[in-house]
This record gives structure tokens, C-alpha cells and sequence, in this order.
């Protein structure tokens, strides 16, 4: 794997998708080689919780409706030679994207969130028998954990991506060590 794609997903409040950030990452450095971000037309009409933060400067936007999201992403991803997919608790994202469901999906938070991986997980943290923290575990908590003191998590797709991407490079593992799911 030389290159992995790192998305992150809002849904409107009845749960349908509107939008998705994706960033081309090559699997040896972390760097963004590439990144594309896309609004659901029909979606945007309904609106979410994080409605508020759709439109972000300094984010360029590609509008497209509900019936073309599938086959624009994956030419996207296509064209950049992607077969892996990370996210944070990627099963989500995987179920809103069941088009993408054929790539080789690896979930951020299988690492993040369990004391073996995350050095941050001191013995002041409840964690299950597993390693596997009990509560606390989303992405804003783990990069505050990570050293990101007064982290908030802006719930756009694009920027989530860019901070999931920041946890793999905090905790320091291959892209190879993350499960796939």
C-alpha cells in the first residue's frame, strides 16, 4: 500500500448522507497528497446537526446530487490508486457509503481507543479486560488525550479527516497495523 484514502462523513438528521471529505495520504509519510470534499444537494436541503458547518472557507466544494455521490468518489478514489479506505469507526462510515463497501475499509479507532496502541491511556482511564477504553473515545477526546489540550472537533467532513489522519500520525503506527473491518 503506497497510498490510502482517510474519509469522514455528516449525515442529515433522518441519517442520510451530505457530506464527505477524503484525503489521499501517501502510507509512509502521512502527508495529504490530495483531497477532495463533496455536498449532497438533496441532502443540504434537509439539513443536520452540524448544518452550521457545510460551507467552510478555504474548502473547495464539489456539489453533487445523491444519485452520482457513489460513482464520483470512487473515480476520485480510482484515480489516485486507492484500495485501502481508513476512517474513525469506520463501520459507520462504511454504512452510509455501501457503494465503497468493495474497498478494503481499516478503522482508525480500533487503535486509538485501546491502551496497547495508545500510549496516552495511562492507568488513570477505566478500560475494559480487552485494553479497549470504556467511555471517551471519540475523536475529539483522543486528541486531547494525544496532546491537542484544547482540541474541538468541527464536524466537517474535510476538517475530521485532517484530525482522524493527525491521530494515526500521533500514535505512530504503520498504516499496515490497523485492522480491517
Amino acid at each position: 500500500m503506497n497510498r490510502f484514502a482517510v474519509i469522514d462523513t455528516e449525515t442529515t438528521w433522518s441519517g442520510a448522507l451530505m457530506t464527505v471529505g477524503v484525503l489521499v495520504v501517501d502510507a509512509h509519510s502521512f502527508t495529504v497528497l490530495d483531497q477532495s470534499y463533496y455536498i449532497i444537494n438533496e441532502a443540504e436541503n434537509e439539513g443536520g446537526m452540524y448544518s452550521n458547518v457545510v460551507h467552510m472557507s478555504g474548502i473547495e466544494e464539489k456539489n453533487v446530487p445523491y444519485d452520482a455521490i457513489g460513482q464520483t468518489v470512487h473515480s476520485y478514489l480510482s484515480s489516485h490508486g486507492i484500495s485501502s479506505i481508513f476512517a474513525y469507526n469506520a463501520s459507520f462510515d462504511k454504512n452510509v457509503l455501501p457503494y465503497l463497501s468493495f474497498y478494503k475499509w481499516r478503522d482508525i479507532m480500533r487503535l486509538a481507543a485501546y491502551k496497547q496502541f495508545n500510549s496516552a491511556i495511562t492507568d488513570n482511564y477505566k478500560c475494559f479486560q480487552t485494553g479497549k477504553l470504556k467511555s471517551g473515545y471519540g475523536v475529539e477526546n483522543i486528541l486531547r488525550m494525544l496532546g491537542r489540550a484544547n482540541y474541538c472537533e468541527t464536524h466537517n467532513a474535510l476538517h475530521d479527516a485532517e484530525d482522524e489522519l493527525e491521530i494515526m500520525r500521533l500514535l505512530g503506527h504503520p498504516a499496515s497495523m490497523y485492522p480491517e473491518i
